[in-house]
C-alpha cells in the first residue's frame, strides 16, 4: 500500500514546478478532476467483469487505462495536446469529457459531464503532468484492503485545504460524521440528504452504516444505492465527494453541483421531503446575492448556517431524523435568529445538544454543537451533553484529532439518560427568547464556588502580605 501522506506530498511539490498553477486552489482542483478519472476508470473495470454487456461511458480513447496507466507513456507537449485539444478533428479530453452524453447510461454520462464543466487543466508541462500521473498510479484503490485509502487521500487534501485559507468549511472529523450517524441511525429505505455535503463524509458514514447494519441481500443493495443524495457548491469539494461515493460503491452518485440555498423554499413538496439529514453546514461564509429572498420574510438573514436550518427544516419529513453542526452564534442571538430557534423548536422535537471543545475543528476556533431533532413535535425538554477534552490534554490538533471512542461514554448515556457532571436537561418553557446557550448549572456552580474560594485565598494573602508590610515599617522606625 503506498504512503498516501507521502503520494499528495509528491504531487503538491511537483506541481509547484509548473508555471500554470498558481495556488493552493488551482492545484487541488488539478488533481480533483485527475483523482476523479483514475478511480472512475478502477470502478469501470470491476464493473465490466461483474456485469455482461457493461461499457463505461467514457470513451475508450480517454480512458484512464488507456493514456495514464503506462508510466512510459504520454508526456510533454503531446500529452498536453491530448488533453487540451479543441481542434474539430482533434477534441481533447475536456473538450470530450465536457459534451459527453450515452443514451445507455445518461446519468454516469452526466456526472462525468458535470466533474469537467467546473474544472480545468491548469498545468502548463506535460513532462511534470506525466510525473503527477506517475505518482497518482503508485495508488491501487481495486485493492479490498486498500477500501479506505481514498479516506486518508481526502483527509491529506482537507489538510491542504484548510492550509490555502478559507476552505475550512468543507471539513467534519471523521469521528464526529460517525457519532452523528449512529445516533440517527439512517435505516435501509430511508432518504438520506446532505444539503452541504462537501466531500461526502456524513454520506459514506451512512452508506457504511446502512450496509453494516440492514443491507443483507442484493436487492437490499439496490434499494441503497438509491437513498443517498448530496448537495455540493465548491467544485473542488463537489468532484472529490463524488468520487468518495464512487469509491463507495455508488454506482451512479445522486450528487448534485449545486447551491442548495438557491433552492425555491415554497416549491419543497412532499415528494422533495427526506427521512434523514446529516450535515455540517457552512457557517459564516458568503452567500450569493439575493439568496435570502427564497426564505420566507421573517426568516430572511445572511448567515448561512441560519439559511441552511430553515431549509433543513422544509426538507425534513413529518417524523424525520436531523443531526447537524451549528456554532455557538446559531444557538443565540436576536431577532431573525431567535425566530428561526423558535420555528425548529416548534415543529420539531430538539430532544439533544452535545457541546463539543472549541477545538474539535481544529485549526478552526470556534465553539460548536451537534444538534439531534425530529421533525412533528413541539420541544418539551432538552438535554444537553457537555463533551469534554481527553485528560491531560489541552486541545485538538492536527496531530491530536478528535477520536471516534471519546464518544463512549455519550453513547453509554444516549439509551439511559441521567443528570451528572456532563448532561443536564433543560425545560423549554425555561428558556430566555427561545436561547439554546445554556451551561451546566451543577458544574457552574462548583466553578463559582471554586473561584470564591480562590479570591478568599488570594485576597487573604494579599491582607498577609500588608500586615507583614505595615510591621516592617513599623521596626524601621
Amino acid at each position: 500500500m503506498a504512503n498516501v501522506g507521502a503520494v499528495v506530498s509528491s504531487i503538491r511539490n511537483i506541481m509547484r514546478q509548473d508555471r500554470g498553477i498558481s495556488g493552493d486552489a488551482q492545484r487541488l482542483e488539478q488533481l480533483g478532476w485527475m483523482l476523479f478519472l483514475k478511480i472512475m476508470d478502477d470502478k469501470d473495470q470491476e464493473l465490466e467483469v461483474i456485469r455482461d454487456n457493461y461499457i463505461s461511458v467514457i470513451p475508450k480513447k480517454f480512458q484512464w487505462r488507456n493514456w495514464a496507466a503506462d508510466p512510459e507513456g504520454l508526456t510533454g507537449n503531446e500529452l498536453l495536446s491530448f488533453i487540451d485539444s479543441n481542434e474539430a478533428n482533434n477534441k481533447g479530453l475536456f473538450a470530450t469529457l465536457r459534451n459527453i452524453s450515452s443514451p445507455a447510461n445518461p446519468k454516469r454520462a452526466m456526472i462525468v459531464k458535470e466533474v469537467f464543466d467546473g474544472s480545468n487543466n491548469y498545468m502548463k508541462s506535460g513532462y511534470e503532468m506525466r510525473k503527477v500521473i506517475n505518482k497518482l498510479n503508485e495508488i491501487d484503490f481495486t485493492k479490498s484492503e486498500d477500501k479506505h485509502i481514498f479516506g486518508n487521500i481526502y483527509e491529506s487534501i482537507l489538510q491542504e485545504l484548510r492550509d490555502a485559507g478559507n476552505k475550512g468549511e468543507y471539513y467534519t472529523p471523521r469521528a464526529v460524521t460517525q457519532l452523528m450517524t449512529q445516533m440517527t441511525n439512517p435505516k435501509l429505505g430511508e432518504k438520506v440528504l446532505d444539503p452541504a455535503a462537501g466531500t461526502g463524509g456524513f454520506l459514506t458514514a451512512a452508506i457504511d452504516h446502512v450496509r453494516g447494519h440492514y443491507v443483507k441481500t442484493v436487492d437490499d443493495e439496490a434499494i441503497l444505492q438509491t437513498t443517498i443524495t448530496g448537495w455540493e457548491l465548491k467544485p473542488v469539494a463537489y468532484v472529490l465527494g463524488l468520487t468518495n461515493l464512487i469509491l463507495h460503491e455508488i454506482d451512479v452518485p445522486d450528487y448534485h453541483y449545486i447551491d442548495s440555498l438557491k433552492k425555491e423554499y415554497n416549491s419543497i413538496g412532499k415528494k422533495d421531503q427526506v427521512d434523514v439529514i446529516l450535515a455540517n453546514p457552512p457557517f459564516g461564509a458568503s452567500i450569493a446575492d439575493g439568496v435570502e429572498t427564497n426564505f420566507p420574510a421573517t426568516y430572511r438573514c445572511k448567515e448561512s448556517a441560519d439559511l441552511f436550518v430553515i431549509l433543513m427544516l422544509q426538507l425534513l419529513k413529518p417524523n424525520g431524523r436531523c443531526a447537524i453542526v451549528l456554532p455557538d452564534g446559531s444557538i443565540t442571538g436576536e431577532g431573525v435568529k431567535a425566530r428561526i430557534r423558535e420555528k425548529l423548536l416548534t415543529d420539531c422535537n430538539l430532544h439533544t445538544i452535545v457541546r463539543l471543545p472549541q477545538s474539535t475543528f481544529f485549526p478552526a476556533t470556534v465553539s460548536t454543537n451537534l444538534l439531534f431533532f425530529e421533525k412533528g413535535q413541539p420541544t418539551r425538554e432538552i438535554w444537553y451533553y457537555e463533551h469534554k477534552l481527553p485528560e491531560g490534554q489541552k486541545s485538538y490538533s492536527k496531530t491530536k484529532p478528535i477520536q471516534f471512542d471519546e464518544f463512549k461514554p455519550l453513547i453509554d448515556w444516549w439509551d439511559n439518560r441521567a443528570e451528572n457532571d456532563l448532561a443536564w436537561k433543560v425545560n423549554v418553557d425555561d428558556l430566555n427568547n427561545w436561547d439554546l446557550d445554556i451551561k451546566n448549572g451543577k458544574s457552574e456552580t462548583f466553578e463559582e464556588m471554586l473561584d470564591s474560594k480562590s479570591c478568599i485565598e488570594s485576597f487573604e494573602k494579599s491582607l498577609e502580605n500588608i500586615h507583614k508590610l505595615i510591621s516592617d515599617i513599623k521596626q524601621s522606625i
